[in-house]
């Protein structure tokens, strides 16, 4: 794999990966942070534009990409450690979510639903094992665990329509 760089003055720089079926992926950088990505058939040919990220998405997708998040072991048999009626489950907190700006304590989570919140996914920080002080926030990513029907519950708290 081979990268090209080129700065585009007044603008930022260009990257183009050259992928192995000779297509490249062509990465523009602007001085203000913004990123557009655009995927051209051939060096020669004109990029058709895929999407366009601020600085601050196009940080996040870096990171997913880097592994940060995740990192994929290949096995033959995947195993998990949770009983088979476990789920783990991620919800957005929402304006319209009646636990918006409540602690978990205060929301009596556990309690009224039957999960527990075992993270949170604030901007860019990770709250592992949140305290029950923690104020739930509008743009939280909630990571529950629980059986399927706690999970149910749990989304009529964030005024999601559970299907049957």
């Amino acid at each position: 794999m081979t990268i090209y760089e080129s700065d585009l003055p007044g603008v930022g720089k260009k990257f183009e990966v050259e992928l192995d079926d000779g297509r490249r992926l062509v990465i523009v950088t602007h001085n203000t942070g913004k990123r557009e990505v655009y995927m051209k058939a051939n060096a020669d040919a004109d990029g058709e534009k895929l999407f366009e990220a601020s600085d601050r998405l196009a940080r996040k997708i870096g990171t997913i990409l880097e592994g940060a998040y995740f990192q994929p072991v290949q096995t033959e048999e995947v195993e998990t450690l949770l009983a088979e009626d476990t789920f783990i489950e991620w919800y957005s907190v929402t304006e319209d979510a009646e636990i918006a700006g409540q602690s978990i304590a205060d929301a009596r989570i556990r309690e009224r639903t039957g999960v527990s919140i075992v993270a949170i996914q604030r901007d860019d920080e990770l709250v592992s094992a949140p305290p029950p002080e923690t104020v739930l926030e509008v743009g939280d990513t909630v990571v529950v665990i629980g059986d399927r029907d706690d999970c149910a519950q749990f989304e009529t708290l964030l005024g999601e329509d559970v299907e049957e």
